[in-house]
């Protein structure tokens, strides 16, 4: 049951990190959302009657922070639960934290998601995330840690004769260019089911600001520009959608197969075969694999 929007306000990001799902980055493209849209994506959420909850995420979102804020008291005045996933880099100090903080303690934000790795930062100093963190408790203002660790072969580690890769990384996005190298390998055969994402039925859909819902990072229910949400959730069939549904019956080995595409040899994990698979299959579905920016292209 679909209960939870997830905005991505905009693909721009003062980082460019290897692992991100959705090649965010300084040059990422610049369209935004804005307030008249936000609110009117928030009407389809009110007549599909499911959902209580909206996070804004990126890209990163305070980089819109004025859109930001509007949006958050516009979700927070219908009663919905509002959280933001961010890498705070606004928090250079403790003064500059809590000018950026207060205002969304006083909207009753309810969850603040802070990222908080290598990949980020280095971790030796007092990052921007700890920094908020710190501001954040002492304001009243919900906060957690996503700590993502960078892939590594798990040493003395084996499943079925096989090396183990451990780390939080999932090979979707700018992962699967930027962090393969030295991986081991397991065989297609492995990847016969999604082991991430309820396609059947979606607790939650991210919205782009192009209108793109995604069902996973790059796999589109449609575009809510053109059809309304309510309408696009309404009319889901997941085995009738040319990538959800292959997916759902074999994984993305299956998806492979459904197309005839030939298969690599081996794949760090099921994220790196489908999104392999799906960035083969762009030309041929650009309506449900968008936008092509997610593939690392134009």
């Amino acid at each position: 049951m679909l209960s939870q929007l997830h905005f991505l306000l905009t693909y721009r990001c003062i980082f460019e990190c290897d692992h991100c799902f959705v090649y965010s980055g300084p040059g990422a493209p610049g369209r935004a959302f804005n307030p008249d849209q936000f609110r009117a994506v928030l009407d389809e959420a009110r007549r599909i009657g499911t959902i209580d909850t909206v996070y804004f995420e990126g890209g990163e979102a305070f980089l819109l922070y004025p859109v930001l804020l509007a949006c958050a008291r516009l979700a927070r005045e219908q009663g919905f639960a509002v959280g933001i996933v961010t890498n705070a880099f606004f928090a250079t100090d403790e003064a500059n934290a809590e000018l950026f903080l207060r205002p969304l303690v006083e909207l009753g934000i309810g969850d603040l998601s802070l990222s908080e790795d290598a990949f980020h930062n280095d971790l030796t100093a007092d990052t921007p995330p700890s920094i908020a963190r710190r501001v954040a408790e002492r304001l009243g203002l919900p906060a957690g840690t996503i700590c993502v660790e960078a892939p590594h072969v798990e040493p003395g580690g084996e499943r079925h004769g096989e090396a183990i890769v451990g780390g939080d990384v999932v090979f979707r996005g700018r992962a699967v260019d930027k962090l393969l190298d030295g991986l081991p390998l397991r065989p297609p055969r492995d990847f016969d089911h999604c082991p991430h994402e309820d396609l059947a039925d979606p607790g939650r859909v991210h919205i782009d600001p192009f209108g793109h819902v995604h069902l996973c990072q790059g796999i589109s229910l449609g575009n809510l520009w053109e059809t309304p949400l309510a309408d696009l959730v309404a009319g889901y069939d997941p085995a009738a959608h040319p990538i959800a549904g292959p997916i759902l019956a074999g994984g993305p080995v299956g998806l492979a197969r459904t197309y005839g595409l030939p298969l690599a040899e081996g794949y760090v994990d099921a994220c790196h075969c489908c999104f392999e698979t799906r960035r083969a299959l762009l030309d041929r579905f650009p309506r449900e694999l968008a936008p092509r920016h997610v593939y690392g292209l134009d």
